[in-house]
């Protein structure tokens, strides 16, 4: 079992992340179309992740700011269950092309954003 003070770091992260992907979810553009906000929570978390490994690596960072942004924040930001529920949703609403577009944008998208923020950091950060 890992410490109390790690759990807390994780919590207090993923209750920031959660209410941030919260906040973009009502956002203007967003509120219409839940599915667009996902995929816009999910890249833009693949894109931070990336970044942060990179610097968190890079400046050899304790391991509880690691727990508290990867593990707390990105964890409660980012939503892969959300991102399934509704890639199923458009299946039964008769939308399998919609379905399979969502799909293939988040994954290979969120693959690719996370590959370019990992990439592009730590080439920044190389001496």
């Amino acid at each position: 079992m890992p410490p109390i003070s790690e759990i807390a770091l994780v919590g207090a992260g993923g209750c920031l992340g959660a209410i941030s992907r919260f906040l973009v979810q009502h956002w203007a553009p967003f509120h219409q179309e839940k599915a667009l906000y996902t995929i816009a929570v999910n890249l833009t978390g693949c894109l931070a992740i990336g970044i942060l490994w990179a610097l968190l690596t890079h400046l050899h960072a304790p391991a509880w700011l690691h727990r508290l942004l990867i593990a707390g924040f990105l964890g409660g930001y980012t939503t892969f269950s959300s991102f399934s529920l509704e890639t199923l949703t458009l299946l039964h609403a008769g939308r399998p092309l919609a379905a399979l577009l969502y799909l293939l944008t988040s994954l290979l998208g969120g693959l690719l954003l996370c590959y370019l923020g990992l990439t592009l950091t730590t080439r920044l950060l190389a001496p």
